[in-house]
């Protein structure tokens, strides 16, 4: 386990290294990067931000429906991230995605990486905005003067 990251990167780059499909789990925000390396002729990788599933057959479902070209995947792995996007940025942990994602569909996987990112701040910085003014599932530590 690396302190400074709160997870073994060794074991999350090896799990981005050999799945088919991938979903990171945030601590910050509920939505979940789904990155399925799958690719065939004409069919690059793919990589999204996608709602929190239900159950697993729920995520298979939703696989399905987003990359009908493959169908269901034999397997989805999965690992937490415990700190923020900027910390999945600075371990390193995003770039050995984005480097796999480039090495099986080019210079199209890395824009795609590049939007998605920016999706993925845009995202944590909605949910510190909620938290601050104790929105949704949150609960300020003072109350609003009623006027």
């Amino acid at each position: 386990m690396n302190e400074e990251y709160g997870v073994d990167l060794d074991e999350v780059f090896s799990v981005i290294d050999s799945s088919d499909v991938l979903v990171v789990r945030f601590h910050m925000i509920q939505k979940r990067l789904l990155a399925d390396f799958r690719t065939k002729a004409g069919v690059g990788p793919f990589l999204a931000v996608v709602p929190r599933a239900e159950s697993v057959e729920d995520r298979f479902r939703t696989i399905r429906r987003m990359r009908p070209d493959f169908g269901f995947p034999e397997k989805v792995m999965s690992f937490a991230w415990p700190r923020s996007v900027p910390v999945l940025l600075a371990s390193g942990t995003w770039q050995h995605l984005v480097d796999r994602m480039a090495d099986l569909g080019g210079t199209e996987a890395v824009e795609m990486c590049g939007r998605i990112m920016e999706q993925l701040m845009l995202e944590e910085r909605q949910e510190v905005a909620q938290a601050i003014r104790g929105a949704d599932h949150y609960q300020t530590l003072w109350e609003r003067q009623r006027a």
